[in-house]
């Protein structure tokens, strides 16, 4: 299965010109599964609600409708980032498009710092998505920080973590080498570049899209400042095998009962 992930630098609110970003560094790519970053088609300081209000869109939008093209142009499962608009509520994100089709909607259920301001937090419940033979799982930036949302979609038996991101703490990528390596599974963190100053925020993204292995190995890095894109070949059914020697299943090892859950 060949994965990977397009590095971005948008211009906030100019969806378009961040669209033709994207298709320049694709090029004639062929691949099976691509990540764009988190909100990479509006950028992500926000000033106001209703800022994100008039950036948000319903999901047959013109970042659908873009995507769908991109999933067709490369015949690979594509998932990316969006502000989401659904009634009274947006949500931070993710779209996995297929052929011609959107197959679904992740909404964040984790909200970083301003966030919280300006869209609704995640009410979808955790899944995985089973295309083209392979179980793919969302989520979405900040989503790392809490194990449980990576081991809940290991437990959902996703085989690749899809994982759009605008990070600006400086920890993800390392951390997401034990992520995958306890759960056994394949990660692309799709991460953006750049500097946006906006209102009160000054925020610096860190780049370093990040394709991780099922045993913890570091497949794909990219820089921290420039646009970038990469892709490798892997192998998910090492994913499958949640065993790691004879005598221990990281899945059935598992004593739940001295688990404190909530």
């Amino acid at each position: 299965m060949k994965v990977g992930y397009v590095q971005t630098s948008p211009i906030f609110g100019e969806k378009h010109k961040n669209f033709e970003q994207v298709y320049k560094f694709i090029g004639k790519t062929k691949a099976d599964l691509i990540i764009l970053p988190e909100l990479f088609a509006t950028g992500y300081t926000f000033i106001s609600k209703n800022e994100a209000i008039a950036l948000s869109e319903k999901k047959d939008g013109d970042t659908s409708q873009f995507l769908i093209e991109l999933a067709r142009k490369t015949g690979a499962i594509v998932v990316a980032g969006f502000a989401e608009k659904d009634g009274d509520h947006i949500y931070n994100s993710s779209l996995i498009v297929s052929d011609d089709e959107v197959v679904g909607i992740y909404r964040k259920i984790h909200l970083y710092y301003k966030e919280k301001l300006w869209f609704s937090s995640g009410n979808k419940p955790l899944k995985t998505y089973d295309l083209k033979g392979v179980k793919i799982g969302i989520m979405i930036c900040f989503d790392w920080f809490f194990p449980e949302t990576i081991r809940s979609l290991a437990l959902l038996g996703a085989d690749i973590i899809a994982h759009p991101a605008n990070l600006v703490l400086p920890y993800c990528q390392r951390a997401m080498t034990n992520h995958c390596l306890v759960n056994r599974v394949f990660a692309v963190t799709s991460n953006r570049i750049g500097n946006e100053v906006r209102g009160e925020d000054n925020f610096t993204f860190t780049g370093g899209s990040q394709i991780t292995s099922f045993n913890g190995d570091v497949l794909s890095s990219a820089p921290p400042d420039k646009v970038y894109v990469d892709f490798v070949e892997i192998d998910v059914t090492h994913a499958r095998n949640k065993n790691i020697n004879k005598y221990n299943n990281i899945i059935e090892d598992r004593r739940t009962e001295f688990y404190f859950l909530k």
